[in-house]
């Protein structure tokens, strides 16, 4: 059994887990319905030269803290809740984002990496538009079902902690 003080670290590391793995899937949902759609309607030109802009723009601090901190957190609480009965979903959550983590690694920087090259906005555009729409795609529905697990696990760890939680002096 884990003292009230361990159990209070616990879910404040489960929460931030949630709320940087939220803050991701996000990011990745609104390129999914929002920005990717609308930057279609542009010619090639436009197109190439928004993404480059976009991609220079996410290179920051802030992003970088909730890509990273999403999978740093999720991590410390997979650890932090090993013997729990919720720890599964902790671990599916690890696993999924750990698979988008993965998947924002191998191709959707590369795609964004080559599209800096010197070329036809044409032929880049060509070579950048579909694959990267479906890699993000997949991104996004993987952050976004380690999010689900991440938030059932908190409800989890909040429902196993009422049930321990000793009885106050009335009895109540």
């Amino acid at each position: 059994m884990t003292t009230t003080r361990n159990s209070k670290v616990v879910g404040t590391v489960l929460g931030a887990a949630t709320v940087a793995m939220g803050l991701i899937a996000g990011a990745f949902h609104i390129f999914a319905c929002g920005v990717m759609p609308g930057l279609a309607r542009s010619d090639d030109r436009v197109y190439v030269e928004v993404m480059r802009d976009i991609n220079d723009a996410f290179e920051n601090p802030v992003f970088f803290l909730s890509f990273f901190g999403a999978l740093v957190l999720t991590g410390v609480s997979a650890w932090q809740v090993r013997g729990t009965s919720y720890r599964g979903w902790v671990w599916a959550a690890a696993t999924a984002y750990g698979l988008a983590f993965v998947v924002t690694v191998l191709f959707n920087i590369p795609l964004n990496d080559n599209l800096k090259g010197a070329g036809d906005p044409t032929a880049l555009r060509e070579e950048f538009e579909d694959p990267w729409l479906a890699w993000n795609a997949v991104r996004t529905v993987l952050s976004t079902v380690a999010v689900g697990c991440l938030g059932r696990a908190l409800v989890e760890h909040g429902r196993s902690q009422r049930r321990s939680a000793p009885l106050s002096p009335s009895g109540v």
